[in-house]
């Protein structure tokens, strides 16, 4: 792969196939600010978007976005593991189960589960805001959602780290409307009239 490519997955080229059968580019604007005037977020979801489209492209058959399902999009993230730069530690390993190994190990790189995670969040957008509808987002499949957390699970017990949800603190509407009023003073000690 060249280094001028602009896709955000290594391994997932760039092509310049005219008969593009698979997810249509998002463009980076039309506007004179070009990509400059989206978000990072929205840079990301387009970079993400085009690269799944290209990775359509480059499969064998090429697939259209229409024929796609929740076990390409499986393939797509099994393929992204190849360039991942978190080591998984299999439970044979020493290292199993230890956050900061002391020393390195053959266990293998993988993508990590926050990063497959929020991808395919991008790409849940991303499907819907180029026209496709809910119900059939690939991306929004049980079997990707499953995927997910079984990545997670591993990841976690592999890695000896925490994916617990962070529980968010929430006023309870209740008490807060009420006013605060100071507790009353104490009584006076006995035997002082």
């Amino acid at each position: 792969m060249d280094s001028s490519s602009s896709s955000s997955f290594p391994g997932v080229e760039e092509s310049s196939n005219s008969d593009n059968t698979s997810a249509p580019p998002i463009n980076a604007g039309s506007g004179s600010g070009g990509a400059s005037s989206f978000s990072r977020y929205e840079n990301q979801k387009r970079r993400d978007w085009n690269s799944f489209g290209q990775y359509l492209n480059n499969h064998r058959p090429p697939l259209s976005l229409s024929r796609c399902s929740g076990a390409h999009v499986l393939e797509f993230l099994r393929h992204l593991d190849q360039f991942g730069k978190t080591k998984v530690h299999i439970p044979i390993c020493p290292f199993y189960g230890v956050p900061t190994p002391p020393g390195p190990c053959p266990c293998p790189l993988q993508q990590a589960w926050g990063s497959l995670d929020a991808l395919i969040g991008r790409l849940r957008a991303a499907y819907e805001e180029n026209g496709g509808k809910p119900e059939n987002n690939p991306f929004a499949a049980r079997a990707v959602r499953l995927y997910l957390r079984e990545v997670r699970d591993l990841q976690s017990k592999a890695r000896g780290i925490s994916y617990e949800k962070k529980k968010r603190k929430r006023k309870n509407p209740e008490t807060a409307s009420l006013p605060v009023t100071p507790p009353p003073p104490p009584p006076p000690p006995i035997g002082e009239t």
